[in-house]
């Protein structure tokens, strides 16, 4: 479902004028030192809120779209631009690539691969596209995707179906599945000697479950299928490295969970396919091999590419596991709290590795439209709402800037709203 359909089903056109002009919450910001370690977990949650302008009309429930940056970013992203601004072409032709091809490399260590495996994408859909578009496909080829996979990517799928006359099978990925097995097994019964490539998503986006991607991965090469993951919501939300997943390629969106300016993706290519894929946009590099040629985007807005590293920064002050682990524990708080009450639905496994930040709940008593609209205009939650593959209720994707009260403002609301 494309983003603009989310929209309407939320009713946010219809919420703008109850929003007041734009007046950001001012807290007393503390002080970030990026060589501080704060050991107390409350405390360290307290700062990092601090470092946020948070809107004062509502509670922002859904960081899935796009994770707000923390002042610290905000601060290098000026100086940024700035810079960029003040030395014009000089900049452009003189420092650019050579910015580029370092931050690539320290995001690289980040993630868990080598700096020649991965190039810095505007997003996720500009990632995996190209990966799609540019597979040498020929008529008969068959990929295999599901259902609750992005929109985006599945609309490219049907375009190289059409334009190549590439068989697309789908599958169905249930919301609580029984075991790991059953996910792979799944997959699996799509597979045929035609089959080339399969689409995987790490974390579904509209449910937050983490799939079983090593175990798919190691299935799918049995069978000489390759492997593309949708990881959109996977950098930054959870500790976890590329290379350990034995993926062939792997996208993601920064500006999501690493919270980056929008506008960063990533994609990482397995070596041995980096030659046989068509860029998206041509580029000067003759080597097939080298992965440089796949990365031309154009001119663009390259303070974005800059702060990267300072989103990056700012992550491992605070810890993946600390991050990971806040995450999660917001997560159950609600889920626990609400999963056995009898008019409400839970779209996420209930298992605590098989999610982190992101989950889904829906209500028997009205549509998933009507529970986001009725959270916002009741309690003033702001959440979006699905309706589509088996998923019929709200996101919820809180942040590190998120309190343990919102969640419980939350909490009541749903229970109020259950039993309208």
């Amino acid at each position: 479902m494309k983003k603009r359909t989310f929209l309407k089903n939320v009713g946010i056109l219809g919420m703008v004028p109850l929003i007041s002009p734009f007046t950001p919450s001012s807290p007393s910001i503390i002080a970030y030192n990026p060589k501080e370690f704060i050991d107390n977990e409350e405390e360290l949650w307290t700062t990092v809120r601090s470092h946020y302008q948070l809107h004062p009309d509502f509670i922002n429930l859904e960081s899935g779209y796009y994770n707000i940056i923390p002042q610290p970013t905000v601060n290098a992203l000026v100086k940024h631009i700035q810079r960029v601004n003040l030395e014009g072409s000089f900049y452009m032709r003189e420092h650019r690539f050579n910015d580029k091809y370092s931050i690539t490399d320290q995001l690289a260590k980040v993630v868990g691969c080598s700096g020649d495996q991965l190039i810095i994408t505007r997003n996720t859909t500009e990632s995996l596209d190209l990966v799609i578009g540019g597979y040498p496909w020929k008529k008969g080829d068959e990929a295999i995707h599901a259902l609750q996979d992005y929109g985006a990517m599945q609309e490219m799928f049907t375009q190289i179906a059409n334009r190549h006359g590439v068989i697309i099978k789908k599958v169905s990925v249930p919301n609580h599945p029984k075991s790991d097995e059953e996910i792979v097994a799944l997959y699996e019964s799509q597979i045929t000697s035609k089959t080339k490539l399969m689409m995987v998503c790490h974390m579904i986006n509209i449910t937050g479950q983490i799939l079983p991607i090593k175990k798919i991965c190691e299935m799918a090469h049995r069978h000489g299928v390759e492997v593309m993951v949708d990881g959109a919501h996977c950098i930054g939300h959870f500790d976890f490295k590329i290379k350990d997943l034995n993926c062939d390629y792997y996208g993601s969106s920064l500006h999501k969970w690493l919270a980056t300016p929008l506008g960063a993706g990533l994609l990482y290519i397995k070596k041995e396919h980096t030659s046989k894929l068509w860029p998206l946009l041509a580029d000067g590099e003759k080597n097939p091999e080298s992965i440089v040629r796949l990365s031309h985007v154009g001119t663009h807005p390259v303070h974005t590419d800059l702060t990267i590293v300072d989103a990056m920064e700012y992550l491992q002050w605070m810890g993946i596991h600390r991050k990971e682990n806040r995450l999660r524990s917001l997560k159950e708080r609600w889920l626990t709290a609400l999963k056995d009450h009898p008019n409400i639905k839970i779209n996420t496994p209930f298992e605590s590795e098989k999610s982190c930040g992101i989950g889904n709940i829906g209500l028997k008593n009205m549509t998933p439209a009507e529970l986001a609209q009725r959270l916002f205009d009741d309690f003033k939650i702001f959440t979006v709402a699905i309706d589509y593959a088996n998923v019929q209720g709200c996101r919820i994707s809180p942040n590190v800037f998120t309190t343990v009260e919102e969640i419980d403002i939350f909490i009541e609301a749903m229970k109020t709203l259950a039993t309208a």
